[in-house]
């Protein structure tokens, strides 16, 4: 499982594309998670938002992560993150460090579904694709 989870970051590093490649093995998991914040609170967010990051990013499979705002929603902002696929993330939010540093920032969000795999991605450089790992009985 290393060696693949290996694999996929040296593609992704060596890929000039925001984008990791995709191979049979199964899709990326994209993460995104929305939050209503006052305006008198979001400075403490974003603070937040980076320390969490800081120690997602330290977890085996992770890929990418930012932090965005809506252009049209003063007080909704956003977190979207990138993971080797879902056992990756799931991985990442049991550990010691994601619970204690993470999760409760996390378990703000807005209550709506939060992770996809990226089944299909376009790029400057063509399109590729990526075998769900979903259970067919799911």
């Amino acid at each position: 499982m290393l060696g693949l989870l290996a694999s996929r970051y040296v593609s992704f590093v060596s890929n000039p594309s925001p984008w990791p490649s995709f191979d049979d093995d199964g899709a990326v998991l994209l993460v995104v998670s929305r939050y209503r914040v006052a305006p008198t609170d979001r400075d403490r967010f974003v603070d937040d938002a980076e320390s969490a990051i800081d120690v997602l990013a330290a977890q085996v499979g992770f890929l990418s992560a930012s932090i965005g705002q809506s252009t049209d929603e003063a007080d909704l902002l956003v977190i979207r993150s990138e993971w080797a696929g879902v056992g990756a993330y799931r991985r990442a939010l049991s550990s010691y460090e994601v619970k204690l540093s993470a999760v409760p920032l996390l378990s703000t969000a807005v209550d709506e579904s939060s992770a996809f795999e990226v089944v299909r991605n376009w790029t400057a450089a063509g399109k590729s694709s990526a075998a769900s790992g979903r259970a067919s009985d799911s």
